[in-house]
């Protein structure tokens, strides 16, 4: 059955204009929200918890926003499948490779971090042909292993290389002596871990995963927040900023929390770009968590 859907409904799908694409888009916004009410009660609890001054209608107006742009993620995740490189290269750019060459330069390597926030898959597809660093993108592998495979294949077809989560550890050992960048989307819930961050995220308590830091405090790589916009429909920009130089001198918790604050300020000035459907606060602050009460580097 997955291999029906993929061949021949996906890839056909995939196969079309982004401009009949977004056509589709608008019909699944209505579908998915106005009839099916997709998660609705997921994203509605996010953001009024999220935003605890902001009014019921305002609320609605980012909910509207939010679910029009989830759709189109859709839709550009199916084009992914067979969207080419000229094409990929037009729709997203960084536009300051100068810090990667900086680095690179310097024989330093990058823990890349950054959220669910605007169109990710498409910035980190196009980084490869953008930077000199090997990028590596760390991802949480599908049950489904032909979809699975095929996901991959997508992501990596434009030169980034993927590495399962139980696969990290030896993927820095691997690439240690390489200029290499590891992207670290760093806002997902750690459900089960026991290395956390406790913070107020978005006006709640929040755990968030030290992988990111921890790694870029034990092999000394310079930390990179990538901050993706949305010029308009299907076009994106990428720009990276130098979050920590020196991780190796940082506080445990640090970094966790700067780039914590770095991801809250854009979300909060575009709501409706962040992945609401996400049960990112499913981990509850329960007695023996603490909370980080250390004052982070600005």
């Amino acid at each position: 059955m997955s291999k029906v859907l993929y061949y021949l409904v996906l890839i056909p799908l995939s196969k079309l204009p982004l401009g009949v694409l977004y056509g589709i888009s608008d019909f699944l916004y209505l579908l998915l929200y106005k009839i099916l009410s997709y998660r609705q009660k997921v994203v509605r609890t996010n953001l009024v918890k999220s935003f605890p001054n902001k009014s019921k209608k305002e609320i609605e107006v980012i909910e509207k926003d939010f679910y029009r742009h989830f759709c189109d993620l859709l839709v550009e995740s199916v084009r992914m499948f067979s969207i080419s490189a000229s094409e990929i290269k037009a729709r997203s750019f960084l536009t300051n490779p100068e810090l990667f060459n900086q680095l690179y330069d310097e024989g330093r390597s990058i823990v890349l971090v950054g959220g669910h926030y605007n169109n990710w898959e498409i910035g980190a597809a196009i980084l490869p042909a953008q930077v000199k660093h090997h990028i590596i993108g760390i991802y949480a592998p599908l049950t489904n292993p032909f979809f699975n495979a095929k996901i991959l294949e997508s992501r990596s077809k434009f030169g980034m290389e993927m590495l399962a989560k139980k696969e990290v550890k030896a993927g820095f050992e691997k690439y240690k002596n390489q200029a290499s960048a590891f992207i670290f989307a760093t806002d997902q819930s750690p459900t089960h871990s026991k290395q956390v961050h406790w913070s107020t995220f978005l006006h709640q308590p929040t755990a968030i995963h030290l992988g990111a830091e921890s790694f870029a405090r034990q092999y000394g790589y310079a930390v990179v927040f990538m901050y993706v916009t949305k010029v308009k429909r299907g076009y994106y920009t990428m720009e990276a900023k130098l979050l920590e130089a020196d991780p190796a001198n940082t506080r445990e918790g640090e970094i966790t929390e700067k780039h914590k604050l770095w991801l809250e300020k854009q979300i909060e000035a575009e709501p409706r770009y962040w992945l609401w459907t996400h049960k990112r606060w499913k981990r509850k602050f329960k007695e023996g968590d603490q909370m980080y009460t250390g004052v982070p580097t600005q």
